[in-house]
């Protein structure tokens, strides 16, 4: 399966990130998300996606839970992530330990967090005059 998003520079530091009729404004100036902050929507999201997967197989009831992403930058060049925390409120939702191995290995099939743990190569390409 193949992905693309195309990012459309509006002004200044705005972008518009469209794909499949949807559209997100990324900004590092506070009018959109800021490209960091959609890198880990991303990894939430993905994560939310396998907790549901998880629950409609388990038959678990696993609904209105909230996932938070925390990161911290390097101190050391190059600028990254050196470290990012995904926290997940299972609101209540009372799992045993066995459990919570097993959505824990399930959840970290999600392809947002294989691609982070898996460091992609990264092509960029100049294309037009």
């Amino acid at each position: 399966m193949s992905y693309s998003v195309e990012i459309k520079h509006i002004q200044d530091f705005t972008f518009k990130a469209k794909t499949a009729g949807c559209e997100l404004i990324i900004d590092t100036k506070g009018k959109g998300i800021s490209p960091p902050d959609a890198l880990l929507a991303s990894l939430g999201s993905c994560v939310g996606v396998y907790i549901r997967k998880y629950a409609e197989g388990a038959k678990l009831n696993l609904a209105n839970f909230t996932i938070t992403v925390k990161a911290e930058f390097s101190k050391i060049a190059p600028v990254a992530f050196a470290l990012i925390s995904v926290s997940v409120d299972l609101k209540g939702a009372e799992l045993d330990e066995r459990r919570k191995k097993s959505l824990l290995e399930f959840i970290k099939n999600c392809p947002v967090h294989n691609t982070l743990k898996g460091n992609p190569e990264i092509e960029i390409n100049f294309y037009g005059n």
